[in-house]
């Protein structure tokens, strides 16, 4: 077993019609499908979309970092 791990970090947008939590898990939930060792996630920016002066979908970007799987 290594005394140490490496990881890397990708950058992914989510998005929802219905909240912030629920584009930040349909991205995860996305990522995971293609992405093995998924460990943990920033959020780094928040934005939406608005359509005629409401809210029409929410966006999030986020890192994700996995874990390379020798390490």
């Amino acid at each position: 077993m290594s005394d140490h791990h490496t990881y890397k970090k990708i950058e992914v947008v989510g998005s929802s019609r219905d909240s912030i939590d629920d584009a930040i898990r349909n991205a995860i939930k996305q990522s995971a499908k293609s992405v093995n060792n998924l460990e943990w996630f920033e959020v780094v920016e928040t934005r939406g979309h608005i359509v005629d002066g409401d809210i029409g979908h929410f966006q999030v970007v986020l890192k994700l970092g996995f874990k390379i799987e020798s390490s």
